[in-house]
């Protein structure tokens, strides 16, 4: 692998810096591959075996599970210097993915094989880093049931558009599948927020006019 790769790898994923050199290098060497992946593209899926342990250099990569009528609920996001749960369970239990992974942008990544990712985390401390993030994941995983179990579709929509400036550019079929839904009943709700004077709808665009109201619709309070 070039030594770009390597120091930007290294730069992300503290835990791969702190390595022995011998180990890095020679995994990255004969058990890495480097690749550059356009937006939407699909990097794994459910009921497959895991091919490899991503390590994401730049863009991004949404994980979610499907269900049998063809609706999906992410699960989370996974960003440069995070790792990807559903393939690291996979990889330590030897089993089948239990969700997929698609990108949302254009996306390069780094993937070691499992053969390589099994040499690493034998080594205490990126072993550590790896079981840290499980932790954080699990408590962002709990969140989401939480949510999904006692908080109405209403309020999770409110939350969902929320913190990302008072313009978001999305459309409803992403925000459907993000909280799990169809995207008509998304459209509804949105619509209903419109004519409360909450936001403006445009075409991928939804413009929030009154953040505080949504607040307090995410609240339940509305």
């Amino acid at each position: 692998m070039p030594d770009t790769y390597a120091t930007s790898l290294n730069q992300l994923y503290p835990a791969v810096a702190a390595l022995s050199e011998a180990l890095r290098t020679d995994v990255l060497a004969t058990e890495a591959h480097h690749l550059h992946v356009p937006a939407q593209a699909r990097l794994f899926d459910e009921g497959a075996p895991c091919q490899g342990f991503p390590l994401l250099l730049s863009g991004e990569v949404r994980v979610a599970r499907g269900s049998a009528a063809g609706r999906s609920l992410e699960l989370y996001r996974v960003a440069p210097g995070e790792l990807c749960v559903a393939s690291t369970s996979c990889l330590f239990g030897h089993g089948l993915l239990v969700a997929h992974g698609v990108t949302t942008e254009p996306t390069e990544l780094v993937v070691i094989s499992p053969a390589g990712f099994e040499r690493w985390v034998a080594d205490a401390g990126f072993r550590q880093f790896v079981f840290g993030i499980f932790a954080d994941r699990l408590a962002d995983l709990m969140a989401l049931v939480e949510a999904v179990a006692f908080q109405r579709l209403d309020q999770r929509l409110a939350g969902a558009l929320l913190g990302h400036g008072p313009t978001l550019h999305t459309t409803h079929q992403a925000l459907a599948d993000e909280l799990g839904t169809v995207r008509e009943i998304v459209t509804r709700l949105l619509k209903r927020f419109e004519r409360a004077g909450w936001l403006r709808l445009g075409r991928e665009r939804i413009e929030l006019l009154d953040a505080g109201a949504m607040r307090r619709a995410a609240n339940g309070l509305e």
